[in-house]
């Protein structure tokens, strides 16, 4: 390892705004049993099942609409 890294001709990463922020969030355990489940089916991670979600309600302005 050096001692030293020359940065001076480093660029801004362009996708740095795409780049996923850690959060906390509270989900009833059915909700994540429900998002676990139907993400082993699909073969992915049900964290990035329920921001495929989340990202599809944004994109298309869904509404919730309270009862």
């Amino acid at each position: 390892m050096r001692e030293s890294y020359d940065f001076s001709k480093s660029i801004k990463n362009p996708y740095a705004k795409r780049l996923k922020k850690h959060i906390t969030i509270r989900i009833d355990e059915d909700t994540i049993s429900y998002f676990k489940d139907m993400a082993e089916t699909k073969g992915i991670s049900y964290q990035s099942l329920i921001n495929l979600y989340l990202r599809d309600c944004a994109i298309e302005h869904r509404q919730l609409e309270i009862m």
